[in-house]
Order: C-alpha cells, then sequence, then structure tokens
C-alpha cells in the first residue's frame, strides 16, 4: 500500500478505504457525499440496485474535484444478468452518473441458480476493452465461481467485494485472493446493529491506542490489506473513519480482533442468495 492507495492485478490503483451510500438519497445523501469527498474519501461505492447513482453524479459535480482524483464504483444487478443485458444495464448507470468512466465495475451478486454470471463478465470484459470501464471486478463471489470465470474467460476479476468484520473475517477466501491476485473490499466493514464496537477485545485496544473502537476495527481491516467501504450519514464519524491510517495494529492485536469470528450475520449466501 502506497499514499493510502493499493496497486490492482490490471495496473490500476484504489484508495485504501471507500464511502458506501447505501442509504444515502435525496439532497441529503447529495450533502452527505460532498462532505466526504471535501474530506478526502476517494472512492466512491454505490450500486444500480441502490436507486442513487443520480445522487452521487449531482455530488461529483458539486465537489470541484478533479474526476481522475476520484474512484468511483457501481455494480450490475442480478436481474440484468446475461450478455446484451450487461452492456445495456451499464450504460443506464454511466448515464445516471453522468461519467465518461467507471472506475470499477462489479457483478453484484452471483445468482448462481440464474446461471449467467460467465456471461456477464464476458460483457464487461469487453466493457473495460472500450475504455468506458478502468477495473472490472465481482462482489459476493466464491472461489469455485471465481475459478469458473477464469477458466471461461481467461480474465480473473481484480476485486471481490464480500461481507467481511471481525465476526466474518474468511480467512480462506482472502487467502484465495492473496494467491490470485485479487484485491478484498469489505462491505458491512463495521458490523453496524451488532454489538462489534462494544467488544471487551476491541474496546481494550481502542483505549490503549487512543482511538475508537470503529478506528480500530477499520485498522484492522487495512491490516488484512482489504479495503474497507463504510457508510455513514454523520459527517464526524465520516472523518473519524478516515482517520485511520497512522493506527497500525500489533500482530497480536489483530489476532485478537479476529479471534471473534462467529460466522455471516446477513443470511445472504452466494450459493443461495438471488439478488432482482
Amino acid at each position: 500500500m502506497t499514499a493510502h492507495a493499493y496497486a490492482l492485478a490490471d495496473g490500476n490503483t484504489i484508495p485504501a478505504i471507500g464511502l458506501g451510500t447505501y442509504g444515502l438519497n435525496d439532497q441529503s445523501g447529495v450533502d452527505a457525499i460532498v462532505s466526504a469527498i471535501h474530506d478526502g474519501y476517494r472512492l466512491i461505492d454505490t450500486a444500480y440496485n441502490y436507486g442513487n447513482e443520480e445522487v452521487v453524479a449531482e455530488a461529483i459535480r458539486r465537489a470541484d474535484v478533479d474526476r481522475s482524483d476520484l474512484f468511483v464504483t457501481t455494480k450490475l444487478p442480478g436481474r440484468h444478468h446475461g450478455v446484451d443485458e450487461t452492456l445495456a444495464s451499464f450504460e443506464q448507470s454511466r448515464k445516471r452518473l453522468d461519467l465518461d468512466w467507471v472506475d470499477l465495475y462489479l457483478i453484484h451478486w452471483p445468482n448462481p441458480k440464474r446461471d449467467r454470471y460467465v456471461d456477464s463478465w464476458r460483457s464487461m470484459i469487453k466493457l473495460k476493452e472500450r475504455g468506458v470501464v478502468r477495473s472490472i471486478g465481482v462482489s459476493n463471489f466464491t472461489p469455485p465461481m471465481l475459478d469458473r470465470l477464469f477458466a471461461e474467460t481467461g480474465l480473473m476479476p481484480v476485486v471481490n467485494q464480500v461481507e467481511l468484520h471481525p465476526y466474518f473475517p474468511q480467512a480462506e477466501l482472502r487467502a484465495y485472493h492473496a494467491e490470485h491476485a485479487i484485491r478484498t473490499e469489505s462491505w458491512s466493514p463495521l458490523a453496524k446493529r451488532t454489538e462489534l464496537l462494544a467488544e471487551p477485545a476491541i474496546v481494550e485496544i481502542a483505549e490503549r491506542r487512543g482511538a475508537t473502537p470503529a478506528q480500530v476495527v477499520l485498522a484492522w481491516h487495512l491490516a488484512l490489506g482489504a479495503v474497507p467501504i463504510p457508510k455513514s450519514a454523520d459527517a464526524a464519524r465520516r472523518r473519524e473513519n478516515l482517520d485511520v491510517f497512522d493506527l497500525e495494529l500489533e500482530a497480536g492485536e489483530v489476532e485478537a480482533i479476529s479471534g471473534l469470528e462467529r460466522g455471516r450475520l446477513w443470511g445472504a449466501d452466494p450459493d443461495m442468495h438471488e439478488e432482482m
């Protein structure tokens, strides 16, 4: 990691922390994203199914930051899997985002029962070749699914965005990613709506380090080499979430936090879940 960014296998770089935008809608969403960009966020993560790509577009226009300094991610919805459907869906997203290019385009869920994610991947390769997408990846894919993408197309995703937090550290998947030069991104990195930030192991490290529990958890993600995508409508929390790069955890601290593992929280098993 250099300058708070990671190199991707395709030669591009990705910021080390991103802003999740799920739930940031209407004018309050625009204001929150503009504020986040002014505070230093450069990775902005949205999706077709979040319904807020136009909100992200307006925030980018208002932020007065050079487009090339931003890293914008959006995602293909399950109902648009397929060769032609993927191309059409991407153009809808790109028009709503009002961008010449998207930095990272992800398949949001594999939807294995529909079994069309390989077709979508072929179309995403074409989008990358056209230059309208800089990097292509997936979200919520398992190693066998990733193996299949490579076997049938010859190209591995450079990113896999998955549920990842101390309750679900996904050690085996992360090891697979490392072996295949796939960057791990973490959705739900703080496991909100759980007691994670009150866990004694995390609170003790936070008190000893003069940090907040959320900062400790985000530093844990960085120690794993993952890119966390925290989301917050609160400006102070967003700034706090970004202020973690000087907090380097020791190996024992990382191990203690990983020891909180209990399994997947949200019940969305990629082998079963079907996104619309």
